[in-house]
């Protein structure tokens, strides 16, 4: 009694096909179709974007720094 036999699976079949019909029901999975193909189409493009390396930045370190700038800092008499 607890469980359903293939004959209560049936009944419950023809009357969602009785409501829905068949083409709202294959719209309905066309739909669905399409979703997973756009999720699957955004989820690639965020893979490509990840990819992508950012520029590297470097600092010089064989610049000498200027050293009249710093002649001026403290001669200053108050």
């Amino acid at each position: 009694m607890g469980s359903l036999s293939i004959w209560h699976w049936i009944v419950v079949i023809a009357v969602v096909l009785l409501l829905f019909g068949r083409g709202k029901i294959s719209d309905l999975m066309g739909d669905v179709a399409q979703g997973i193909k756009a999720f699957k189409k955004g989820m690639q493009d965020d893979d490509t974007a990840a990819e992508k390396p950012e520029p590297v930045k470097s600092i010089d370190h064989n610049a000498t720094p200027s050293t009249a700038a710093r002649s001026d800092v403290g001669s200053k008499a108050v």
